[in-house]
């Protein structure tokens, strides 16, 4: 049996083979989502004392 047909482990429930599965689709940095959400609340705030 080759190293590609072998069978992943069975450890967390399957996690393990999902987070290692490559997903086609737009990808964006995590620091982005984070400063994106952290600008929406300052403006929000902003909004509101105004």
């Amino acid at each position: 049996m080759s190293k590609d047909n072998a069978p992943m482990p069975a450890s967390s429930a399957g996690l393990l083979t999902f987070f290692n599965e490559e997903t086609e689709g737009v990808k964006i940095r995590p620091e982005l989502i984070l400063i994106g959400a952290i600008g929406l609340i300052a403006a929000s705030i902003v909004i509101n004392v105004i």
